[in-house]
């Protein structure tokens, strides 16, 4: 999202904010949009400079679920040096059409590939897979196509992201929900499957939503947050956060996110 806020416009009701948030496209993870209406703090580690810088060192590259592309075309655009294989996986229609268009210039190769299914690619066939926020990181998969001495490199979604926005939509949370995707369980999970880790960082980042169209927009694009949302099922909760939104100032929740690099054992070549 954005990291500043432009300068005021008019008020507008509740009815116009939502028919506006429903009206933006959600395809491919460009957060242009949200520029002036919400933002979210960044983590430290700069996750698509880290990869360019990583992309410098590969001769393979796989990125898995690579959503519109965004995030490797950015990496790849400042990279000092280009692999010589980049490939990317997706799994939503309408972004495998958006990233193919943004990616295909640079000679990438965007696969639709479900994000449950295997991967489709032989064993030992990359030195480096990366991956922004994978709904769910399929750990002897990424083992199996990486080379030994290959790296898994990603940036993921941690426990209870976003929970302060997810619990006004649909109550409390238990604690099992709470703690998936904990960066320990992974760690867990990721060295069962043969990984070596070795970085593992987390960090709890400020998010800020300034109106309830801003709210209705990353339910509809970030859609495992309250994965029934409609406008018309949930049109008493998003009134109630409207009026919140109104009388106390913008509607703050945190994020969670964590730096994941892993290495497969092994000399590469």
């Amino acid at each position: 999202m954005a990291c500043e806020r432009t300068v005021d416009q008019a008020p507008r009701g509740f009815g116009d904010l939502v028919a506006e948030g429903v009206s933006v496209p959600t395809e491919g993870w460009d957060f242009s949009w949200f520029e002036g209406r919400a933002t979210e703090a960044r983590p430290s580690w700069g996750y698509a400079t880290s990869t360019a810088e990583r992309l410098a060192g590969a001769d393979a590259v796989l990125d898995i679920q690579t959503g519109g592309g965004e995030v490797l075309d950015f990496a790849l655009g400042r990279a000092s040096r280009t692999p010589a294989l980049t490939v990317a996986t997706e799994g939503w229609p309408p972004n495998v059409a958006k990233a193919t268009a943004l990616l295909r210039p640079r000679g990438v190769a965007v696969v639709a590939s479900p994000e449950d299914a295997g991967l489709p690619f032989a064993d030992g066939a990359f030195d480096l897979v990366v991956s922004r926020h994978p709904v769910r990181p399929h750990w002897r998969e990424i083992v199996r196509v990486l080379r030994p001495g290959g790296t898994y490199f990603a940036q993921h979604v941690g426990p209870a992201s976003a929970f302060e926005l997810v619990e006004c939509f649909l109550g409390p949370q238990p604690d099992q929900q709470r703690s998936t995707r904990h960066p320990d369980r992974e760690r867990a999970e990721a060295e069962a499957a043969g990984l070596e880790i070795v970085d593992l960082r987390a960090e709890r980042l400020r998010m800020e939503f300034h109106d309830i169209a801003a709210v209705v927009h990353f339910l509809r694009k970030v859609i495992w947050m309250v994965p029934d949302f409609t406008v018309e099922a949930y049109e008493a909760q998003l009134r109630s956060l409207h009026e919140r939104i109104e009388s106390r100032g913008a509607f703050v929740a945190y994020s969670t996110r964590h730096l994941f690099e892993a290495r497969r054992p092994g000399n590469a070549g």
